[in-house]
C-alpha cells in the first residue's frame, strides 16, 4: 500500500499497478463471490467481477429486478438464485441491497453467515448505525466494505472504457486474518481505479454529507434558486437553464475536473474571473452554516432514522414517485428536456 499526498495530507492507496488483477483473482480463486440484489451497484459489481474472470453468482427476489438480471446474462439455478439460496452458496456475501432492504433481510441473510465467510457492503449505513438498522454481524465473520464513489452505472461504464472508478475500502472486522486482502482483491475485481482508506463511520457520514450537499441536494437547490431568481426578473426559461445549468455541466466542469478549479477561472472571460473570484466568499459564507448542520444532523443518526422510518412506510413507493414528478415536471426540468433535444447529435 503507497502513502500518497492529498492537499499535502498522506494517505494510504491502492493502485492496480501494486495490485493488479492477476494478483486478485489468486486470492480469490477459491471463494464464490455472492452479489445479493441486483439494483443500483449490483449489476456493475457483479458484471464486472463476471467479465473479470471470478466465480460470481447472483442473489436476487423475482419480478423485474430477476429478469434484468437474465438479460444480463445470469442463469437461473446456476449462477442466478434466491437471496438466501445465493447467500448459502457464497463464501462472500456482496450485500448491495438498498438501505431499507438490507434491514429487512437480514433475519434471513444473517443464518447463511457461517464461520470464515466474509460480508461485504459498498455503504457504510446498515453498521454504522446498527443500533437502529439491527444489523449486527456474527463475530466469526470478516465485515469489509469497499464503496466506489459513483453509481453502479458509472463504475460499469467506466470499467467497459478501459477506466477505473475510485472507490473507499475499510475492514469493520477481520476474523480470518484476510479481511484485508479479501477487500483489496474485490476493489480491484470490481473495477475500481485506485482504492482509499476509510472506516464504516467515515464512509458512512461523508456518503451521507454529500449526497445531502454538494452532489444532490444543494446542488438542486443553487440550481433551482438562480433559475428562479433570473425568471423572476423577466429571462427566458431557455436562457435561465442555459445560465444556470446547461453551461456549468456541459462547458465549465469538463474543465475544472481535468485540471482543477484555477485552470477553469484561468479559462474563463476576465469578467467571469473576476465575479467568481469576488462573490465565492459570500457564498461560502452563507452555506457554511448549512453544511455544518446538515454534518451534525447526519453524525448524530437522525439522518439515518429519517431514512429508515420514511423507507419503512407502505406507501414510501408512492410518496416518493409523487416528489420525484414534481421535480421532474417543474419547469426548470421540463425545459431542460427541450435544451437536450437541442443539443448536437452524439451529446
Amino acid at each position: 500500500m503507497a502513502k500518497m499526498k492529498f492537499g499535502g495530507v498522506e494517505e494510504t492507496v491502492i493502485t492496480r499497478e501494486e495490485f493488479p488483477l492477476e494478483k486478485a483473482r489468486e486470492i480469490l480463486k477459491d471463494e464464490t463471490i455472492a452479489v445479493i440484489g441486483y439494483g443500483v451497484q449490483g449489476p456493475g459489481q457483479s458484471l464486472n467481477l463476471r467479465d473479470n474472470g471470478f466465480n460470481v453468482i447472483v442473489g436476487q427476489r423475482e419480478g423485474k429486478t430477476y429478469d434484468k438480471a437474465v438479460k444480463d446474462g445470469w442463469v437461473p439455478g446456476e449462477t442466478l438464485f434466491s437471496i438466501e439460496e445465493a447467500a448459502k452458496r457464497g463464501t462472500i456475501i456482496m450485500c448491495l441491497l438498498s438501505d431499507a432492504a438490507v434491514i429487512s433481510v437480514w433475519p434471513k441473510l444473517k443464518e447463511h453467515l457461517t464461520a470464515g465467510k466474509a460480508l461485504y457492503f459498498s455503504h457504510g449505513f446498515a453498521i454504522t448505525w446498527n443500533d437502529r438498522s439491527g444489523v449486527v454481524p456474527p463475530k466469526d465473520i470478516d465485515v469489509i466494505m469497499v464503496a466506489p464513489k459513483g453509481s453502479g452505472t458509472s463504475l460499469r461504464t467506466m470499467f467497459l472504457e478501459g477506466r477505473g472508478l475510485n472507490a473507499s475500502f475499510a475492514i469493520y472486522q477481520d476474523y480470518t486474518g484476510r479481511a484485508l486482502e479479501r477487500t483489496l482483491a474485490l476493489g480491484i475485481g470490481i473495477g475500481s481505479g485506485y482504492l482509499f482508506e476509510t472506516t464504516f463511520q467515515r464512509e458512512a457520514i461523508s456518503d451521507l454529507t454529500g449526497e445531502r450537499g454538494s452532489l444532490m441536494g444543494a446542488i438542486q437547490g443553487l440550481f433551482l434558486a438562480q433559475y428562479e431568481v433570473l425568471r423572476e426578473n423577466g429571462h427566458s426559461p431557455s436562457e435561465a437553464f442555459n445560465e444556470t445549468v446547461e453551461e456549468l455541466t456541459q462547458s465549465l466542469m469538463p474543465l475544472f475536473a481535468k485540471k482543477g478549479m484555477d485552470w477553469m477561472y484561468a479559462n474563463c472571460s476576465t469578467t467571469a474571473q473576476r465575479g467568481a473570484l469576488d462573490w465565492m466568499g459570500p457564498f461560502h459564507d452563507a452555506i457554511k452554516p448549512v453544511v455544518q448542520k446538515l454534518y451534525e444532523s447526519v453524525k448524530k443518526g437522525e439522518e439515518a432514522q429519517r431514512s429508515i422510518d420514511s423507507n419503512s412506510q407502505k406507501d414510501y413507493r408512492e410518496k416518493l414517485e409523487a416528489e420525484l414528478k414534481d421535480l421532474r415536471e417543474s419547469e426548470m426540468w421540463q425545459a431542460a428536456e427541450t435544451v437536450r433535444r437541442l443539443r448536437p447529435e452524439g451529446e
